[in-house]
């Protein structure tokens, strides 16, 4: 019967339900995405670019600093998300958005290090369970065999926030005297902006669920809705809410989807956290020179490229059915290809060795996200995607200090770079050993063609 459902046609009232999904909620949560990404990394643009000296900062407290941010993240994301499952993603996303703003905000007028920390926890606090109920939201909203590609379209943001934001980054710092400020604080001062704006949009914008959407059809409620209502009947098998909750912290495949998660995570953020101080470097290292926007620009290259395959990659997986080798394959190739960017001879070398870790990177994460709600439902997949992104987010924390930590014992960042790529490889070995052990991980089955998806990208 599964079988015969997923090699069906899509119906018209299918294709027209996912298309305006993908056109109306898809791009805006996108958004948030995009200005949620950018504000927890300016810190990386605004270090190289004249706050590590006006603050006196070596680079283990540069490092701290940067993944400091995730210990409020960590102890508030799981109660995050149950308050987002109890009182709905569009008023607690809208709130999380404003308040992050806000603590932006004060990165403007930050004196000494402990400021800094303090200020870094404090968003991390603000900014908890953005990411997971993003998840969440999405995967409330379209069926299993849409997953991949809709979450592509929502992940594809984050590269994109450095393609954008790494040269956007780079003029504002230029702008250096504006309102009196040197241009790392006003380049602070203007990306927490559009958080606080957006948020205020969002509370009116954003719709908790199929059954609230005007912009849908009765016929396109009716269809979601039955689809969504008949998965989430199978998923819980007739257990109770708070048992599926306690289910979801017991689960070995949620662990294991958490240590698979953290080696990818923690590749991101060191590359996120440290690309710009490694371009900074360049001229140590090459012998040239570049200015603050010249920097920027190249941090942006490897991600435009990584924004590519991603949806590529996803559109394969969408097709195909999910395999494990979309997601462990990446997995590998990052692993193997990070610590070989600092042996490269030349900038241009080195670039393209880190964009194939990028690209690897951004292929792999929406894939993977698909797998949790393929066996979590209701409260339990609230509970179970913000277990499995708050130990990843602890490799948020790890990537930031250890790396930081280990050039200033070192001298370098080989060593770093050697634990990004063993890291990596523990997460493409983990989800082969998952797939081995014939727990349900991505779907063998190919999906529904993704007609009503792939129409909205055109």
């Amino acid at each position: 019967m599964a079988t015969e459902a997923l090699s069906k046609a899509p119906s018209a009232v299918e294709r027209s339900a996912i298309r305006m999904i993908a056109v109306r909620l898809v791009p805006f949560v996108a958004l948030m995405f995009f200005i949620n990404f950018l504000d927890r990394t300016a810190i990386s643009f605004a270090g190289p670019n004249g706050m590590n000296k006006d603050l006196g900062l070596t680079a283990a407290q540069f490092g701290l600093a940067s993944g400091i941010f995730f210990i409020g993240y960590i102890v508030l994301e799981i109660p995050s998300n149950i308050a987002l499952h109890k009182f709905g993603a569009r008023k607690w996303l809208a709130r999380i958005m404003v308040s992050w703003g806000l603590v932006s905000l004060a990165f403007t007028f930050v004196q000494n290090v402990e400021g800094l920390y303090f200020l870094r926890v404090l968003l991390g606090i603000a900014e908890a369970g953005f990411f997971p109920g993003a998840i969440l939201f999405l995967s409330l909203w379209v069926p299993a065999r849409y997953r991949s590609k809709v979450l592509a379209l929502f992940y594809v943001a984050q590269p994109l926030t450095t393609v954008i934001g790494a040269p956007l980054a780079g003029a504002l710092i230029s702008a250096d005297g504006i309102f009196g400020l040197e241009g790392w604080r006003f380049m602070f001062l203007c990306v927490s902006v559009p958080a606080i704006l957006i948020g205020i949009v969002a509370w009116f914008y954003l719709t908790d669920k199929p059954a609230d959407a005007k912009w849908l059809t009765g016929e396109e409620k009716s269809w979601l809705t039955g689809e969504l209502v008949a998965e989430a009947s199978a998923k819980t098998g007739g257990h109770s809410e708070k048992g599926s909750m306690m289910a979801a912290v017991r689960s070995g495949r949620v662990w294991t989807l958490a240590f698979i998660y953290f080696g990818f995570i923690y590749g991101l953020y060191a590359l996120a956290f440290f690309l710009p101080t490694i371009i900074n470097g360049f001229q140590e290292q090459f012998g040239t020179t570049f200015n603050v926007f010249e920097k920027g620009l190249i941090t942006a290259i490897p991600y435009l490229p990584a924004a590519v395959v991603l949806l590529l990659w996803s559109r394969d997986a969408t097709r195909r059915g999910i395999r494990t080798w979309h997601i462990a394959g990446p997995a590998v190739v990052g692993g193997l290809s990070v610590p070989v960017a600092l042996f490269m001879g030349s900038p241009a070398a080195t670039v393209a060795v880190v964009t194939v870790t990028a690209c690897a990177i951004f292929a792999a994460l929406p894939n993977f996200w698909t797998v949790p709600a393929k066996f979590l439902t209701g409260a339990a997949a609230a509970v179970g995607i913000a277990l499995i992104n708050t130990f990843g987010n602890v490799a948020g924390f790890a990537a930031g200090y250890v790396t930081g930590w280990l050039k200033d014992f070192s001298g370098s960042y080989v060593l770093s770079m050697f634990v990004v790529g063993g890291l990596m490889l523990m997460s493409g070995a983990l989800m082969v050993a998952l797939s081995r052990r014939g727990e349900p991980t991505p779907s063998d089955a190919p999906a529904v063609e993704e007609l009503a998806v792939s129409e909205a990208v055109r």
